[in-house]
């Protein structure tokens, strides 16, 4: 009798498991063929999935980036290569059974090219975030200072005699 007892606990554990939810980081990369509206478009599509399966915690919009390596495809018309891509992410939290749900969408997708899928947290998805936000922000004052030598350079040689 103790044996049957310990069954329906295990079972109650599992059925619990499959409804708690977890925070996921879902990376990908999208065709770079496609144009802006297209990409937009395949972006929006994806967050309104994730969006009515869990809540979307964090995100990083599409941009056009070099790839660190060639990703090769293989399609109905042959085989494609890609040096770049655009690269979008989404933090969300969802139960696993939406989690399964989204990610056979990803890869049913043909826009997307390739994908990753993790298991974190809330505080690692903000510090990404605010780790992000710091590395634009100091992107842009290293752009300033070029700028404003360019411009310093430019008119000290109008003022110099030839």
């Amino acid at each position: 009798m103790a044996k049957q007892d310990m069954d329906i606990e295990v079972e109650e554990t599992a059925d619990d498991a499959g409804s708690e939810t977890r925070v996921y980081e879902l990376g990908f990369h999208l065709d770079p063929e496609l144009s802006s509206e297209e990409v937009r478009g395949a972006y929006e599509a994806m967050r309104g999935l994730i969006a009515g399966k869990g809540v979307v915690i964090a995100e990083g919009e599409p941009q056009t980036i070099q790839l660190a390596y060639t990703i090769s495809r293989q399609d109905t018309t042959g085989r494609r290569d890609f040096n770049s891509a655009h690269f979008c992410w989404i933090v969300y939290e969802a139960p696993a059974e939406s989690h399964a749900e989204i990610l056979s969408a990803v890869n049913t997708d043909k826009r997307i090219i390739r994908f990753i899928d993790l298991l974190t947290t809330k505080d690692d998805a903000r510090h990404s975030v605010e780790l992000r936000e710091i590395s634009q922000k100091t992107q842009e004052s290293e752009k300033e200072p070029e700028e404003t030598l360019a411009v310093e350079l430019d008119a000290a040689l109008e003022h110099t005699a030839v």
